[in-house]
């Protein structure tokens, strides 16, 4: 079973200093920071989610039923998500509300049938006999059961609600020949039930963001200005994540991005010389149980020769990013669209003179860096993404940044985005972790 360590500390966020440890100091951080082993809880947790949010995503979503079709090689995105990732031949999963209840049933090849069975997942798991078909059966039992709607892997939007084939369509097509009701997307369902977190999951969420933040902290104590290149600070953090044994947050050749130069947007770390005067900007995340991801930014100045912080211009610029982060967070609140945080950032931001930045305030962040939810965007854009038109609802979990953008030079932006990460909660919204509330001072001494 994977497993990998739960962190227990804060690092400090003093930069520069060269301190003395003694052996005694090191016993005590290793047990702080790596006494405890855990067992992979996705499991259990996926049990959960089937059991206590799908039935009201299929409500939410306004169908009875939910049909996925699973097999090897070519997997619907979502299989691991409802038990049918080791699908070799193909199987049919079902889920419906009726007026018993929520249901489960899967139509599985009978020589997979008993292991998937004794997962305890489902309801219901059906044996299939070699030469019967899985998706015949799975469409007998909707014709039978005479659903009105039934929500099927299509999605123009949604990568995750758009799994199921144009064989598998047909051949679904066909089997339901005689079914009276309707077909539908899935991407509704999908949305109302991946956009949700268990507070199992924020919790881990939660472990996962101190990590990331923990370790760029770490990385710019390493910092030796007109020497380090930010390559070399992307290296100590990909030797972090190998010591701890945590996943990418998302694309490895541009996780960790380190910038300390003119905005790249999404890119990799260079070998541009960290030098005095540089603002660095760390975006990073990192994948726990080969499940969760985070995405933190953390910022830091190198002080000039004879600079004790920094200069007022840089601070200001500081403060505004911070702003509008703080800002964006008392916004959020089960029922406020996304695009309605956006703008509440957007408004200090035009107040400071930030230049335009075309990113979006904040997107959602759970299984993947950009997960399914609502959009934190689209206040300053000519038209408005309909996820940004998506209101927050409690248990989301989102990454989002309060921005500042000034003008190097004539062609060049340099952009503070205080990224941090949130719940929303019954009532509003908290930090998953303490944000970063000043800047971090890097010192050539």
């Amino acid at each position: 079973m994977k497993k990998i360590f739960a962190l227990l500390f804060i690092v400090s966020i003093t930069v520069g200093c060269d301190q003395q440890k003694t052996d005694k100091d090191s016993v005590n951080q290793e047990q702080n920071t790596a006494a405890l082993w855990e067992e992979n809880p996705w499991p259990e947790i996926r049990k959960k989610r089937i059991q206590t949010l799908l039935p009201n995503a299929l409500k939410q979503a306004e169908v009875e039923a939910w049909l996925t079709i699973c097999r090897e090689n070519n997997n619907d995105p979502i299989a691991d998500h409802i038990g049918g990732e080791n699908a070799g031949g193909t199987a049919a999963f079902l889920f419906y509300n009726d007026a018993q209840g929520f249901n489960s049933v899967v139509f599985s090849p009978s020589g997979e049938a008993t292991a998937l069975d004794e997962l305890d997942i489902h309801d219901e798991v059906v044996s299939v006999e070699r030469g019967s078909s899985a998706v015949q059966q799975a469409a007998d039992f909707i014709t039978e059961k005479n659903f009105e709607k039934v929500a099927i892997n299509t999605s123009e939007t949604n990568a995750m609600a758009d799994g199921l084939t144009y064989s598998q369509h047909q051949e679904l097509k066909k089997y339901l020949a005689d079914f009276k009701g309707e077909l539908v997307s899935s991407t509704e369902v999908v949305y109302q039930w991946l956009s949700i977190k268990l507070p199992e999951e924020v919790e881990i969420l939660r472990n996962a963001a101190q990590l990331t933040a923990d370790w760029q902290v770490e990385a710019y104590k390493q910092v030796k200005p007109g020497v380090s290149t930010d390559a070399d600070l992307a290296k100590f953090l990909k030797n972090k994540m190998a010591e701890y044994g945590v996943k990418d947050g998302w694309a490895p050749a541009q996780n960790p991005n380190v910038n300390s130069g003119a905005d790249r947007g999404h890119s990799h770390a260079t070998d541009k010389v960290i030098m005095p005067g540089d603002v660095i900007q760390i975006d990073f995340g990192i994948k726990l149980y080969d499940r969760w991801v985070s995405d933190i930014q953390r910022f830091a100045y190198v002080l000039k020769e004879g600079e004790t912080k920094a200069p007022p211009t840089i601070q200001q610029y500081w403060e505004s990013g911070k702003a509008g982060n703080r800002a964006a967070l008392a916004a959020m609140k089960p029922g406020v669209k996304g695009v309605e945080v956006d703008r509440a950032q957007r408004v200090l931001m035009e107040k400071a003179g930030s230049e335009y930045v075309m990113w979006s305030t904040g997107h959602p962040v759970g299984y993947v860096a950009h997960d399914v939810g609502p959009n934190l965007g689209g206040s300053q854009a000519s038209h408005v993404r309909p996820a940004a038109q998506r209101e927050l609802k409690e248990g989301m979990t989102f990454a989002f940044d309060g921005f500042h953008a000034w003008k190097l030079n004539e062609k060049d932006l340099k952009t503070i985005s205080v990224e941090e990460m949130a719940v929303v909660t019954n009532d509003g919204a908290e930090y998953l972790i303490e944000p970063q509330e000043e800047l971090i001072l890097v010192s050539g001494e």
